[in-house]
């Protein structure tokens, strides 16, 4: 489930576009926006970590018990993506602070610039993961892509109680099972048969990684800036899986409920349901992300159709309480 590519413009400017897919359409979704200096916690566990966020974001909630998607004001993207091969470190075992996984995504958005910032903070990361079963019953088994404005991005994955990080440009492209290294491996045999004859077809993970990396190097790479964003928006939609599609025989698969944009050329976060016939955005030069403005939330699940600019119709409210078990 899930897709994530970083697109670059022939301006030298990067944009990411992810695809969220799962089994259960009435997981709760909402946008929220996020000031600085907010107060933090790890919510789970008898010493969960305790932070003051450095920078605003604008994220997508998950069960509106975590954060699935996002982007700050420095531009750094953070993207959770299923794993099920994710494997924790035991928290039992260790004397780290503990941040629930419905936390990560928003802490790394929270504290960091720059996905070289990223990188380097994770070489001995301050926390340990403690990764509760999600509401639908199914366990919470993640790893993340990140990316910023000068094209750097990483993967993250937690395999076998450590963290592995493959960082650079050039991982591009996101899906889901296998395990990043395990589906470098998969395209780099698809490179060799070329896309221009035959590309595997199926909806399964491995098959959308290699389609995806066949069409980010075949699109051109626009200068005009709306041309360049509804590239990514192509190219998410055509990775889509259709509404009520499942397969008994692969559990993991699942339909494509809503689309993220995070346009680092115009600074905007788009958002494109599925069960929706509109797209909308936020402009994030427009929001107030000071130190004591507001919280704010749009509800996604609601039968109003945003279309453009909806930072209009975000609303205050208290920030949502990441899983806990």
């Amino acid at each position: 489930m899930c897709s994530r590519i970083n697109y670059k413009t022939g301006n030298n400017e990067f944009i990411t576009g992810r695809g969220m897919d799962w089994n259960d359409p009435t997981a709760a979704t909402s946008l929220w926006i996020f000031p600085r200096g907010l107060k933090r916690d790890g919510a789970i566990g008898e010493n969960p970590i305790q932070w003051n966020a450095k920078y605003g974001s604008i994220v997508t909630s998950f069960y509106d018990a975590a954060t699935a998607d996002g982007m700050n004001e420095k531009g750094l993207v953070s993207n959770v993506l299923y794993l099920a091969e994710a494997e924790y470190d035991d928290v039992s075992k260790s004397n780290k602070p503990t941040l629930s996984i419905g936390a990560w995504g928003q802490y790394i958005l929270d504290n960091y610039a720059t996905v070289n910032d990223v990188v380097k903070a994770m070489e001995d990361a301050p926390y340990i993961i403690d990764a509760p079963t999600l509401p639908n019953g199914r366990a919470a088994s993640v790893h993340m892509a990140i990316s910023d404005p000068t094209g750097d991005s990483a993967i993250l994955e937690y395999l076998e109680g450590e963290l592995v990080i493959h960082h650079g440009k050039q991982y591009n492209v996101m899906t889901n099972s296998p395990r990043f290294e395990e589906q470098l491996a998969i395209n780099k045999y698809w490179e060799t048969v070329g896309g221009n004859r035959m590309l595997p077809g199926t909806i399964n993970a491995a098959d959308r990684f290699v389609r995806l990396n066949y069409a980010l190097k075949s699109s051109p790479q626009y200068t005009d800036k709306d041309l360049a964003t509804a590239s990514v928006f192509s190219q998410m939609r055509s990775i889509g899986v259709p509404l009520g599609m499942a397969d008994e025989d692969h559990p993991n698969i699942s339909a494509t409920l809503w689309r993220t944009i995070a346009d680092n050329q115009t600074n905007r976060y788009y958002f494109d349901s599925s069960l929706r016939p509109s797209v909308f955005y936020v402009d994030l030069n427009e929001v107030d992300f000071n130190e004591g403005a507001d919280v704010k939330q749009l509800d996604c699940d609601t039968d109003i159709n945003y279309a453009g600019d909806a930072s209009a119709h975000f609303e205050v409210a208290q920030p949502f309480k990441f899983m806990t078990k």
